[in-house]
Parts: C-alpha cells; sequence; structure tokens
C-alpha cells in the first residue's frame, strides 16, 4: 500500500474512518472550512506529489456543498502534483438526471461527469448508480460497484424458506435488480405496476408475477429518496396479502416526507447501507432500520485499483 493516501471529504467521514481502518492507513491531513460568504476552503496539510490519493466523498445531501467540495478537493490535489488521484463517491448525486424526458431539460448527470473530470479526476469509484450508463458520461474509468453482496448476505441469515419467499420489483425499472437477488436468494419475482404522476409523486396499482399472499417479500431498490415509491409499494403487497415485507436499499437518501411515511409503512426491516451517513434520528422514528457497512467492499476496492488488479473479481 505504499504511495497510497486517502482523504475525506466532510460528508461521510464515519464510512471514511472505517475504510482506512480495513486498508491499515491513515486519513490524510486536509483542511476544510468554509468562508464566511459560504465559499469553501481547502488545504491539503501533507505532501502528495508522486502519490496515488483517494478522495472519498459522496454528493449526499447537500448535494452541492458535497460536490464542490470534491472538485475543490481534486483540484487541490492535481495542483499539488499528486500521480493520480480517484474520486470515491459511494453515492453520486444527480444521478435520475441521466436523459431527457421532455424538452429544453439538462443532462444533469453528465455536466456533473465532465466537471469531476475537468476538475482532474482520473478515475472514479462509485456504487450503485442510479443508471448503469452514467458509467459511460464519464472520460475517465470509472469502476461501478454493487452493495447487493451485502445485502443479500444479511437476508441470507434470515434463512427464509424459498417456498416462502418472494423478490418483488418496486417498479418496471428495477426488475433486472429482482431478478439477480433471486437467483442468490431462492424464490418468486413480482413486480409492482408503478405510475409516475409527476416528479415527487408515483401511484402503484397491480401486483404482476408471483402471488405474496401468506408470503414474506422482499424489495429492493438502488435508493430511497421522498420513499413514496417503496411505501405505495408496501400497500400494494398488504392489500394482496404479503405476511411480512422487508425492504433493502443501498442509498438511505431520505429526504421530504420519507421518514414520515417510514413510519406509517408496517414494514418488518428497512435494510440500509451507510453510503449515505445515517443520522440518529433515523433510527429514534424508524426503530425497524437495520444498518449495513459497505466500507470493506469500498476498501478492498481502492486496494484492488492501486495495485492494478481486477476489480470485477469481487462479484465473481
Amino acid at each position: 500500500m505504499q504511495d497510497l493516501t486517502l482523504f475525506s471529504g466532510t460528508a461521510n467521514p464515519e464510512l471514511s474512518g472505517q475504510i482506512a481502518g480495513y486498508l491499515g492507513v491513515p486519513l490524510g491531513n486536509i483542511s476544510l472550512a468554509p468562508f464566511p460568504d459560504g465559499e469553501i476552503s481547502c488545504k491539503i496539510e501533507e505532501d502528495v506529489r508522486g502519490r496515488h490519493v483517494f478522495l472519498l466523498q459522496p454528493t449526499c445531501p447537500p448535494v452541492n456543498d458535497n460536490l464542490m467540495q470534491l472538485l475543490v478537493m481534486i483540484d487541490s490535489c492535481r495542483r499539488a502534483s499528486a500521480e493520480r488521484i480517484t474520486a470515491v463517491i459511494p453515492y453520486f448525486g444527480y444521478a435520475r438526471q441521466d436523459r431527457k424526458d421532455e424538452g429544453r431539460v439538462p443532462i444533469t448527470a453528465k455536466l456533473v461527469a465532465n466537471l469531476i473530470t475537468r476538475a482532474g479526476a482520473d478515475r472514479v469509484l462509485t456504487m450503485d448508480l442510479h443508471a448503469a450508463q452514467i458509467q459511460g458520461f464519464f472520460d475517465v474509468p470509472v469502476d461501478h460497484l454493487y452493495a447487493a453482496p451485502v445485502l443479500n448476505e444479511h437476508f441470507k441469515k434470515l434463512a427464509i424458506a424459498p417456498e416462502d419467499l418472494v423478490i418483488v420489483s418496486p417498479d418496471e425499472g428495477s426488475i433486472k435488480r429482482a431478478l439477480g437477488h433471486a437467483k442468490r436468494l431462492g424464490g418468486e419475482v413480482a413486480i409492482i405496476d408503478k405510475r409516475r404522476t409527476s416528479a415527487e409523486t408515483t401511484v402503484q396499482a397491480n401486483l404482476l408475477g408471483g402471488s405474496v399472499e401468506g408470503k414474506v417479500a422482499i424489495m429492493f431498490d438502488d435508493m430511497i429518496s421522498t420513499a413514496g415509491s417503496i411505501c405505495g409499494a408496501a400497500k400494494v403487497l398488504r392489500d394482496f396479502g404479503a405476511r411480512e415485507i422487508h425492504v433493502g436499499t443501498s442509498h438511505a437518501v431520505f429526504c421530504g416526507p420519507a421518514l414520515d411515511r417510514l413510519e406509517q409503512a408496517g414494514l418488518e426491516s428497512l435494510v440500509c447501507t451507510n453510503s449515505i451517513p445515517l443520522a440518529a434520528e433515523y433510527f429514534d422514528r424508524i426503530p425497524q432500520l437495520v444498518p449495513l457497512s459497505v466500507h470493506q467492499l469500498l476498501g478492498e476496492a481502492i486496494k484492488r485499483i492501486h495495485k492494478n488488479e481486477s476489480v470485477s473479481k469481487l462479484f465473481s
């Protein structure tokens, strides 16, 4: 692990510390603070000339502040003559704006990819992008990890009999994800018919595929934002007679009315990773919340990138 330096932004210092502990490498000394007018001050407090630098910073809420901080950190390292700079972004903000779904709107995910590349990042390491094609928005190599092995390992411990298990896709866009989980956990697959009525509102109506009556349903999604989709899907599953409902997600964004909705959703468990910091309030209001750490997954990927080894073998 020679010539490797880890720096953490302020977005998720707990996860950064866990990754550093897994790698046996201390976090680098960096000063980050806002100026009185809100601008970001950054200074690398140690020599990085000729080193491979990993910058640990999810662009989670407040998205714009954390994104700008990441860009400033990248520029600081580039101007300090770091040999290679890898941006480690466990949660990539703006990922849902990945296409023009109507006239006169931006493709902001591509814009953010351009900003990170032009700032000086040589490589990006991220996890569970909302749309896999975002990898192609970057003009530098992207290593795309999946939290599925971490989530699957947790649900395997519940020892649910395959004949009692149904893996549910909360919408048509998550069918492939549901099939992947079903391949490893067993059980049938069902799909919730979801119709989006606005940027904030969706309506769930029908259940397609396997029957959930008297069975244990597990839903997987890449993120929970306002929780409208997941809670609407949970209601459909209850209406169709599901005995238990569990949810697994990679990114707990939890904004707007999410906590209020999840409190009333009647879930047996809500399992999420720590790609985004999990506030104490979440556990107070949602006692069935189960946190899983992805520090080992990210740490192993960082180790392999630094040693020029295959990252894809993590999933073989």
